[in-house]
């Protein structure tokens, strides 16, 4: 068997032919598209592990008019004490109950916590807006 020359398109065809330089510039900019990436990949990865407190939504239930209960986790150092910030909202996302909740230290860095939040007309969702640790 014999191999045949490797074929090439004739010149122009499929544009220009790529220089030396073309495929630099190529390179030096694929390079600093992947410094761009590292770089915001560890300013995300900094930020998540600098965060002291950590807070997920659970659930919730609506128990009539007057109050809805609210079940998070939080996620913070053993011996540290936070606040959290528990809301109940209506249909239209405005806050018809607000209740501020400590979270104490305990043997777990996460806490399952449920919580009644009094509303002053029915709710439709419980959430928290956020927990800050206390000084």
């Amino acid at each position: 068997m014999s191999q045949s020359p490797a074929v090439r398109p004739p010149a122009g065809r499929y544009g220009p032919e790529p220089t030396s330089r073309s495929t630099t510039l190529r390179r030096v900019g694929l390079g600093a598209l992947v410094l761009v990436a590292v770089v915001v990949l560890a300013w995300v990865g900094i930020g998540v592990v600098r965060e002291p407190v950590q807070w997920k939504d659970v659930g919730f239930r609506v128990d009539g008019p007057t109050s809805t209960q609210v079940t998070f986790e939080v996620t913070k150092d053993r011996d540290a004490t936070v606040t959290c910030q528990v809301q109940a909202l209506s249909e239209s996302y405005a806050q018809v109950g607000v209740r501020s909740v400590e979270v104490g230290p305990a043997d777990t860095a996460t806490q399952r916590v449920t919580v009644t939040v009094q509303t002053a007309e029915l709710a439709v969702s419980g959430v928290v807006a956020g927990c800050t640790p206390v000084d």
